[in-house]
């Protein structure tokens, strides 16, 4: 079983250079530890500091070319969400969604795939 998250849960991009946290609202009243619980359509997420993917227009126009190669010089993070976060738990709601749990990944348009490093909820479990 994975953990449920909760608001302030530490999320991270394989390309931002600091962690994010997800903010999520209390409106559906359910809480675990204390903490407003998620579901897989809470996906505000503060920015990583600054992210280094090429694939983000911002960075791409910074990229420097040099003799031998190319420096890619890191832009501030500004998350570029796609979707929900996903797969989320078959068999538990929140608000009529599913539960997010700390298996779960949310996409960037960039490129990068944000992950759950601390879902603030260690004492709940969720399928």
């Amino acid at each position: 079983m994975a953990n449920q998250v909760a608001n302030g849960a530490v999320c991270m991009c394989p390309f931002g250079a600091a962690p994010g946290t997800l903010v999520v609202p209390p409106a559906a009243r359910v809480m675990a530890c204390g903490l407003p619980a998620a579901a897989i359509t809470d996906i505000s997420v503060t920015p990583f500091g600054m992210c280094s993917n090429p694939a983000n227009p911002v960075v791409a126009a910074n990229i420097k070319v040099v003799p031998g190669g190319v420096i890619i010089v890191p832009q501030p993070c500004a998350p570029a969400i796609t979707g929900t976060w996903v797969p989320g738990s078959p068999t538990v709601l929140i608000g009529g969604k599913p539960a997010l749990n700390n298996t779960c990944k949310l996409m960037c348009a960039y490129g990068g795939v944000i992950q759950i490093n601390a879902p603030m909820a260690m004492t709940v479990m969720v399928p």
